[in-house]
């Protein structure tokens, strides 16, 4: 018998029936989201709740996604911004966008300790009672998880009940599904909406050519016989008309965090219900387009500290398990968590498959081999990641929909609460049989789509609270309403805890201004943000980009470069052997303190036919003069500018005082190479 089974027929009252709590503010799924709404409505003062409905916090940033997607550092804010600091802290840098999972759940796990944030573990959504459309409770019911692979049951410590009940004034969803939302009755849509809902151009159906299929690709078992099936994975559905509507899901997948190190390797083994033919396409991709490395080829390998990876999706067949999560969004949990393991094995398959297939190419079973599972990483879950990548399920349709035209700029709202600055990015949706030029069918992906060149847009405060005749106690941060192709630049994580940050100031503020939260102020929620971004009564840091007209002064010819390691959306290039050029950044005059600072330090890409990056790296000056001017005298700094490429550069600790306008200035005078400038950080000490 099990473990937890035998402890309960030994002491039936370990586990009671029921338990009400009762609190300020309910955050209702773990994620990175979660974690910061609850930290930050802990900080302000309220009784706080954070529901986890599985065993890890930290959501996706936690489970392998260690390459931030970040679309522009400069529109990251917050304890967002914090989150990155502290990561930045553990590897001996100011702040860091790539990291270890383990290192980021441990700092999710330091930030409920540090604010002593209540938290349950395993309980899952099963009602929510709604009285004159506000939430009054939900009720939870403890998931009690499976042996997996011979393991045991997990065992809970008394107090932990079957059915728990929770009661707030505020209630926050958290979770990438949307779970809460719609056991509140909020309104939501699944799938793509066809381009003519919201005049926009690249939703709905889209054939393109990214992470597609090369021509000719056979899609039967045999080839040119219709009659013996379609392989594995391929739809029997129909290509409908390009911009059309549906109910189709971007892809799922994991991002897989494996290492070369000989010394934390395990190796990858076959894993349990191995079927080698569902990597049949994988062989007749490669038959027509043999890659020489995995990396860009067959997935798409970013580096992490320590010898790991974080690896995602890349090509026509690949970690995406296209078509696989169909139903994900509206399932039960048992049906989720099939879904789940059906994703867990495909992987596992396909890195088995790669590394010992014999049809496989020798030099690319060779790679794959120098790869395992980190035996440090997820030690609770055979060192596989606990987190499938949920890129989309329920989006809810609140007080705003954000739309394509606020991704490009064409739209923008005076209530944002957070920015937004990736690409418009989906995943494939479907994997289909269309008739080549030739007249023979093949197979081909459907719906990605990556568009991109526009600066950070605001998020409205409208599209996480439902309509104003629905709930008025409840805030969605991360199943935000936005349409499939608006929701696809939005659904980073870094932005999730923006706004999560953002939800639970505002519930916090919707009960001390005893209104719903469609009605709060919205001015008085954006200070709030802008006044104390950390929760904590500090000082707000000063973060300048050279694009800002407001603050940035320049004298010279400098030139503008868009591309490259920038932090904001520009850097500014400087020739030094062609006369004297300044930048200088003008500080607010009303900060007095003591502050370190830093200047960014992009690494240019010399575009258009300049030298590589290397080459550009090498020009740059190694001595920098500054000026900074303290508002009561002016310091001479010399800066390296060919040390520490894409980071920031300490200039020491620095006291600001009283007096005439503060600032920091970059010249060309004197320096020996190209001068580039971008940001410039002043944090305040204290």
């Amino acid at each position: 018998m099990k473990r937890l089974g035998f402890l309960l027929l030994l002491f039936p009252g370990l586990l009671r029936a029921q338990q009400l709590t009762t609190v300020d503010v309910c955050v209702y799924g773990g994620t990175s989201a979660g974690v910061i709404a609850a930290y930050t409505a802990k900080k302000a003062g309220k009784s706080v709740i954070l529901i986890e409905p599985g065993d890890h916090i930290g959501g996706l940033s936690a489970g392998g996604l260690g390459a931030t997607d970040i679309g522009n550092k400069f529109a990251i804010t917050g304890l967002a911004r914090d989150f990155y600091r502290r990561i930045g802290k553990h590897y001996g840098k100011l702040e860091q966008w790539t990291f270890e999972p383990h290192v980021a759940e441990n700092l999710f796990k330091q930030y409920l300790r540090e604010a002593e944030v209540t938290s349950f573990f395993n309980y899952q959504i099963t009602a929510a009672q709604v009285v004159n459309n506000t939430i009054q409770s939900i009720t939870l019911k403890l998931a009690i998880p499976k042996d997996q692979q011979g393991g045991e049951w997990h065992v809970y410590p008394p107090g932990y009940t079957l059915t728990k009940i929770i009661r707030a004034k505020q209630f926050i969803d958290c979770t990438y599904e949307g779970d809460l939302m719609a056991k509140a009755g909020v309104a939501y849509t699944i799938g793509r909406e066809a381009n003519s809902q919201y005049g926009e151009t690249w939703n709905g159906v889209q054939r393109l050519d990214k992470h597609q299929f090369p021509d000719g690709v056979d899609p039967y078992v045999v080839p040119g016989k219709p009659e013996s099936g379609l392989l594995y994975g391929i739809s029997t559905a129909k290509l409908a008309p390009n911009g059309s509507g549906d109910r189709s899901i971007q892809a799922y997948n994991y991002r897989m965090c494996l290492t070369n190190d000989p010394a934390n390797r395990r190796a990858i083994t076959r894993p349990a219900g191995y079927d080698s033919t569902k990597y049949e396409l994988l062989l007749r991709q490669i038959a027509k387009q043999a890659p020489k490395e995995l990396t860009w080829n067959l997935m798409h390998f970013v580096s992490m500290p320590n010898r790991k990876t974080d690896i995602n999706n890349c090509g026509g067949f690949s970690t995406d398990m296209i078509g696989a999560n169909v139903d994900y969004a509206e399932a039960d949990y048992d049906r989720r968590a099939a879904i789940i393991r059906d994703h867990e094995q495909y992987t596992k398959g396909l890195f088995y498959f790669i590394s010992h297939d014999p049809r496989m190419p020798k030099h690319l079973r060779d790679e794959m081999l120098q790869w395992g599972y980190p035996r440090d990483e997820y030690v609770e879950n055979d060192n596989f990641s606990h987190q499938l990548y949920i890129r989309e399920a329920r989006r809810m349709v609140g007080e705003y929909v954000m739309t394509q035209a606020n991704c490009e700029g064409k739209a923008v709202v005076t209530d944002g609460v957070g920015m937004a600055a990736y690409t418009m990015d989906s995943h494939n949706c479907q994997r289909l049989v269309v008739v080549g030029s030739d007249g023979a069918p093949m197979v081909r992906n459907e719906g990605d789509v990556q568009v991109g060149g526009f600066p950070p847009y605001p998020v409205s405060y409208r599209a996480m609270v439902p309509k104003r005749e629905s709930i008025r106690n409840l805030l969605v941060p991360v199943c935000l309403s936005a349409s499939h192709i608006a929701y696809g630049s939005i659904r980073m994580e870094p932005v999730f805890m923006v706004l999560g940050q953002s939800a639970a100031v505002a519930a916090c503020q919707a009960i001390d201004e005893k209104k719903a939260v469609q009605d709060i102020s919205i001015k008085t929620l954006q200070t709030r943000l802008a006044l104390n971004p950390l929760m904590n009564g500090s000082l707000p840091e000063i973060l300048i980009d050279n694009d800002d007209t407001t603050r940035v002064e320049r004298t010279g010819d400098w030139l503008r470069e868009t591309t490259g390691g920038k932090y904001g959306l520009s850097m500014l290039l400087a020739d030094s052997s062609h006369g004297t050029k300044t930048i200088r950044f003008v500080l607010p005059q009303n900060r007095p303190g003591r502050y370190r600072v830093y200047i960014y330090n992009p690494l240019p890409t010399g575009g258009g036919g300049n030298p590589d990056q290397y080459e550009r790296q090498a020009q740059k000056a190694s001595r920098v003069l500054v000026r900074l001017n303290t508002g009561k005298g002016l310091k001479r700094l010399t800066l390296d500018q060919q040390l520490h490429a894409n980071d920031w550069i300490s200039l020491g600790e620095h006291q600001l005082t009283a007096g005439s306008t503060p600032y920091l200035e970059l010249s060309s005078e004197g320096a020996n190479g190209l001068v580039v400038a971008d940001a410039v950080l002043f944090v305040p000490i204290f």
